[in-house]
């Protein structure tokens, strides 16, 4: 009898990601660090709130976003960062939807994600979200683990940058059970680093993880298309057909070969 298990892409079982918000002046720094060691992060913006004004200092310029975030994936954390949970249905969507509209015309791709600004949720909030183009959210906190989410809208990271996250890092590359999948995913403000003045930090965690051949670096809004599109998978009752109705490909594992599932109909 076959043993099929889903795989990330070319049969990895492990993913990393990061997820910080804000579109501070020190993401300029921060993603010098993710390049450098080709990790993939995702930047939750507030559209109304970039350069310095009366509200805000130190946030970076409008003009810089699509350069600056270019390789990496730039989500929704509202217009101005407002605690949605004290706000009315009309002011939540326009702080959602005008939040997206500015973004998407600056880097010139639909925005899906977002971040809830100050940690602020409620279930009203995330029975509305797919309404309004949302399809997974980050709150705040940690779980210190590696399972991945089981509703996206109420997504939380493993740990804060500065929650045991170098402990966390050696674990995860430590990890060799195959039949599961794991998810290192790390959160943060880059404004921090300089508050706390622990660059170093990130720049240790980045060494741990990067270039190794059974982790996926993705974005968060390339983790959520990779497991829709590997939830859409139809395989007929003998498991020697299998249907990818998405424009992607995915990756399974057959009696532990891995196998890539080209959209459309294919044997296995």
């Amino acid at each position: 009898m076959k043993k099929i298990y889903i795989c990330f892409p070319e049969g990895k079982h492990k993913v990393f990601t990061l997820s910080y918000d804000d579109g501070c002046l020190a993401d300029r720094r921060l993603l010098e660090i993710f390049n450098k060691y080709s990790v993939k992060a995702t930047f939750h913006l507030n559209s109304g709130l970039f350069g310095a004004n009366e509200n805000v200092r130190d946030r970076i310029e409008e003009g810089e976003v699509k350069k600056l975030y270019a390789g990496h994936e730039v989500s929704a954390h509202t217009v101005n960062h407002p605690t949605i949970a004290r706000t009315p249905k009309e002011e939540l969507v326009y702080q959602i939807m005008e939040d997206r509209r500015k973004l998407e015309r600056i880097v010139g791709y639909p925005v899906r994600g977002m971040s809830y600004p100050n940690g602020s949720y409620n279930n009203r909030i995330v029975e509305l979200l797919p309404h309004l183009g949302i399809e997974y959210a980050r709150v705040v906190g940690g779980h210190q683990t590696f399972k991945m989410p089981e509703n996206y809208l109420k997504w939380q990271a493993t740990c804060h940058h500065n929650e045991n996250s170098i402990e966390r890092a050696k674990e995860f590359v430590d990890l060799h059970k195959t039949q599961v999948l794991y998810m290192f995913y790390v959160w943060g403000h880059s404004y921090e680093f300089d508050n706390d003045d622990n660059w170093e930090l990130i720049e240790e965690l980045c060494s741990i993880v990067s270039g190794r051949d059974d982790i996926w670096y993705a974005t968060n809004i390339e983790i959520f298309d990779y497991m829709n599109a590997v939830e859409k998978l139809k395989f007929n009752v003998d498991r020697t057909q299998v249907i990818n109705p998405s424009h992607m490909s995915v990756w399974i594992e057959i009696d532990g070969v891995k196998k890539e599932i080209n959209p459309g109909l294919q044997s296995i």
